[in-house]
């Protein structure tokens, strides 16, 4: 079903930070509200104060991209994932390196966490997805299956799914108690480019290379709605804590806020000059943070009498 002509603006830019010397590929906000941080192609994290926008760490170790980027649910650690095969572990507020992570043999292309912060997984090129015990930086397990690069991984809030989405343009769910496929997702004609729970679990969102957004039922594996408003590649999907909105992030160069249930588009925001790489909502779901092929990170905030 395509979305419904948007309705009036509800959502403002409240600030652009910039400082990165190449594009921002990822953004992540900590579970206080307080910090996001962003990963650049110039190699480095940066950590910002959420509210003034105030630079506040600069993590410098990778020798690649910094691809992407997951905060730990404690507030204690952000997890930098690069070109240069590694994952790295940092303390959020001191900025000091914890670990690097060691075992892909290509570009890894994403990270998460579970929401207990006892699991996380990252994806590679390498075609697998590997799961560690972060607190001690050990690898316990390779998921394989994909035919091509696995760009995204997400796992569900409790802990016993995750979802990978590849550029073989399908998405696997993964039992986490067994390590096995459970369903195979296949409706995007493009390379799956993101992927994210809703809060309840219930509905996995996926972004993909051929401009759609499509809602999944995550227990059956059903197709719900297929969401068309974009016109180039959807590079990032999220949930507000709510779940009341989703948000999606594109190549061309808007994000768009839909509600979940109907597949309204609820609102288009506009301001970065290229394409928008990723987008994360504050555990409030009032602000919004999105990183860009223009080299800024841009913060979103709700009107104050907006619906939401």
């Amino acid at each position: 079903m395509s979305a419904s002509q948007s309705q009036a603006p509800t959502w403002v830019c409240v600030r652009t930070l910039s400082g990165h010397q190449s594009w921002v590929r990822s953004v992540a906000i900590s579970g206080d509200g307080q910090i996001v941080a962003s990963g650049s192609g110039d190699k480095t994290v940066k950590l910002w104060n959420l509210e003034t926008g105030e630079l506040l760490n600069n993590l410098i170790g990778h020798a690649s991209w910094v691809r992407a980027l997951a905060i730990g649910c404690d507030g204690q650690i952000v997890a930098s994932a690069s070109n240069d095969k590694t994952v790295k572990l940092w303390h959020l507020r001191s900025g000091k390196l914890l670990h690097t992570l060691i075992g892909h043999s290509d570009w890894v292309r994403a990270v998460a966490f579970s929401s207990d912060g006892q699991l996380m997984a990252t994806s590679s090129q390498d075609k697998t997805i590997k799961l560690w015990h972060p607190d001690i930086a050990h690898l316990y397990r390779t998921l394989t299956g994909h035919a091509h690069w696995v760009v995204t991984v997400a796992i569900s809030p409790n802990g016993q799914i995750l979802a990978s989405g590849s550029k073989d343009s399908s998405i696997r769910l993964w039992h986490l108690h067994t390590h096995q496929p459970s369903h195979i997702l296949t409706g995007h004609s493009g390379e799956v480019l993101s992927v994210a729970f809703s809060p309840t679990g219930a509905i996995l969102a996926s972004g993909g290379a051929d401009n759609t957004v499509k809602l999944w039922d995550s227990r059956t594996g059903t197709l719900l709605n297929t969401l068309t408003a974009h016109s180039s590649a959807v590079n990032s999907v999220t949930f507000s804590a709510n779940g009341q909105i989703l948000a999606s992030a594109s190549q061309d160069a808007t994000i768009k806020l839909w509600h979940p249930a109907t597949g309204t588009l609820l609102d288009t925001l506009t301001g970065h000059l290229a394409g928008v790489w990723s987008v994360a909502f504050s555990p409030n779901g009032q602000t919004l943070a999105s990183g860009s092929w223009d080299e800024t990170i841009k913060i979103w905030q709700v009107l104050e009498n907006s619906r939401y």
